[in-house]
């Protein structure tokens, strides 16, 4: 994931629809790396419905639902969205793709193999050995030509080219075909050990080799591409998006003819379930931000404005939301953990959160286990809480370091950075100033309602008053979290498969800007150390697995000690997938094996 998404998924706030999922597909025959040592296994992510191709049926069209239809299908650009992903992955390579514990494991569509010089060895180059079938929609095999021009683009080395500069690209120093056409010779200028997180997706030479190329909008049909399907139609006006089986395709035989991406507001997925217009849909939008039923013929409407309802409405909306869903006749909810962080961030900037003794003192007083049953229990998803700020609990390598934030005794922590409680109880207070502090939550969600509820509830125990602020998403990220208008806010992170590099801007000590004043950039805990950013340096260039994933929970661990932020769970992904439609569902970490999906027999 490029750092400049990162923001946008910030923005999308606790329960955007993304992209996530797992993916068993077997890897190519090539030396695997070192799997990272965890403390405990990992738990499975995703509930897909197992595609098996002999039981599928060829043909047909298979109806999915999407925000809208994407202003661009480069992932690369700022007007990309989780729809450009999911429609880019049925058309571009992606070398690896995610398993159901986060590994990114060679594609054998595309990859023969893949290695690099062992840990040690310098300069690091990594040797691709590509499908010699893989070929562009218009005939053209993948070549190193493709490797060089996304580089090239994606460097940053080149300031004409406008967009997201994703980590590691930088790191290249050259690009250039190897033995034969079909092998890729990547050579770094120092080492980069999430390599296999870069050129995916790729995309033809085409489209990247020059910034006028680059930066021009990649719509509409006639572009060359390499996936299972190939663009049929593309209309912004009509809210469809049409992929079509490649006939130019080497690999297993697409089962679907068809995919219509349908532009299909959250609002109005349940209903076109029900009337048999979808098969695939993603719900967690409408059970979360689900509207109360409107009043009955002759019934008085309330006093208040809509922004003022009772704070029990969209709990209540939701339930039933959610009842509805599980109800639908010839549909199936699928319930996943997605591969996003939801978590509590404190502001350091802000007094008297820039004592980091409060801080952790606070970190301590969060009950996480209690949070997470109050979010995820009435989704029908386990009350799992989280122990790490850069892995989710299903993903290889995740250890629970909270302990690092100090003792348990929340109390006492508190007592010792000078917040006394009266007798009595009541809220603490230090100087004669109560500690009571703000909390923002995003407007309308019935998850983070709960969420917010539970944690005033959890931390007035402790003697901390908390009063929740909502904000809508179209505000939240700038009017509050970029300007640091809050004490404490909840919002979600991706946790994507190479966190030295994807979670670093998160905790990313802030800079001067030119002007002097400090740029947090997107640490909106406005909270860091020199060491910190230096652990996640090292982790990004340490190519042996073990050690790298060392560096990282010393880094987690730092983050804790700091009190930048409480991991809370993982956010709940709901999807609803027509029965009869196997190899489709909540994907967790990866994204669909589109041509295994498809109508059973």
């Amino acid at each position: 994931m490029r750092v400049r998404q990162l923001t946008t998924a910030a923005a999308a706030l606790l329960l955007a629809a993304g992209l996530g999922g797992c993916s068993e597909d077997p890897a190519p025959a090539r030396t695997p790396a070192p799997a990272p040592v965890r403390a405990d296994p990992p738990v499975s992510t995703g509930d897909v419905r197992p595609a098996e191709r002999a039981a599928v049926a060829d043909g047909g069209t298979l109806r999915w639902a999407v925000d809208g239809v994407p202003a661009t299908l480069n992932v690369h650009q700022d007007a990309a969205t989780a729809d450009s992903a999911l429609i880019a992955h049925a058309l571009y390579p992606s070398l690896f793709r995610p398993d159901e514990h986060g590994r990114l494991v060679p594609d054998p569509d595309y990859l023969a193999g893949a290695e690099s010089t062992p840990p040690g060895q310098q300069p690091q180059v990594v040797t691709y050995r590509l499908n010699p079938h893989a070929v562009w929609s218009d005939g053209t095999p993948l070549s190193a030509a493709d490797f060089a021009a996304q580089r090239a683009a994606l460097s940053g080395l080149d300031p004409a080219y406008r967009g997201g500069h994703p980590a590691g690209y930088d790191t290249i120093d050259s690009v250039a075909q190897g033995a034969d056409p079909h092998q890729v010779r990547v050579t770094f200028r120092r080492p980069y050990a999430e390599w296999r997180s870069l050129f995916g997706p790729l995309y033809p030479a085409a489209e990247t080799a020059t910034p006028g190329a680059f930066n021009r909008a990649l719509t509409g049909v006639g572009h060359p591409s390499a996936g299972p399907y190939i663009l049929s139609r593309y209309d912004a006006e009509g809210g469809r998006v049409t992929v079509a089986r490649n006939p130019l395709w080497w690999g297993d035989l697409p089962k679907a003819d068809r995919i219509d991406f349908l532009a299909t507001p959250a609002e109005r997925r349940l209903d076109a379930l029900d009337q048999d217009r979808l098969d695939i849909a993603p719900l967690t939008a409408a059970v979360d931000r689900a509207e109360p039923a409107p009043a009955a013929a002759g019934t008085p409407l309330p006093s208040v404005p809509p922004a003022a309802a009772p704070p029990a409405a969209a709990p209540e909306a939701a339930a039933t939301a959610l009842r509805r869903a599980d109800s639908l006749p010839g549909v199936t909810v699928h319930r996943a953990a997605a591969a996003s962080l939801t978590q509590l961030t404190v502001n350091a900037a802000h007094a008297p959160l820039t004592d980091p003794a409060l801080r952790r003192a606070l970190a301590r007083a969060v009950d996480r286990r209690r949070i997470a049953d109050a979010a995820l229990t009435p989704l029908g998803l386990p009350a799992a809480p989280l122990g790490s700020h850069l892995f989710a609990g299903d993903q290889d390598g995740y250890r629970d370091n909270s302990e690092a934030a100090g003792p348990a005794d929340a109390a006492r922590m508190l007592d010792e950075a000078g917040w006394k409680r009266p007798p009595g109880g009541g809220t603490r207070t230090k100087d004669g100033k109560p500690l009571a502090l703000t909390l923002l939550v995003p407007a309308g969600s019935a998850t983070a309602k709960r969420t917010a509820d539970a944690l005033t509830a959890v931390l007035a125990d402790s003697g901390i008053a908390v009063k929740p602020v909502a904000a809508p998403a179209e505000t939240f990220v700038r009017d509050h979290l970029a300007a640091g208008d809050y004490d404490l806010a909840l919002f979600s992170w991706p946790a994507g498969p190479s966190p030295a590099s994807e979670q670093r801007p998160a905790y990313a000590k802030p800079r001067p800007d030119p002007d002097g004043a400090l740029d947090p950039g997107t640490n909106y805990g406005r909270s860091g150390t020199e060491e910190i950013d230096r652990l996640f340096d090292r982790a990004a260039a340490e190519l042996d697995p073990a050690a790298r994933l060392d560096l990282l929970q010393e880094a987690d661990v730092r983050i804790w000690q700091l009190g930048h932020s409480v991991p809370l769970y993982q956010r709940p992904d709901l999807v609803g997938v027509r029965t009869g439609i196997d190899g489709a569902g909540a994907f967790g970490y990866g994204w669909p094996h589109f041509q295994d999906i498809g109508r059973r027999r």
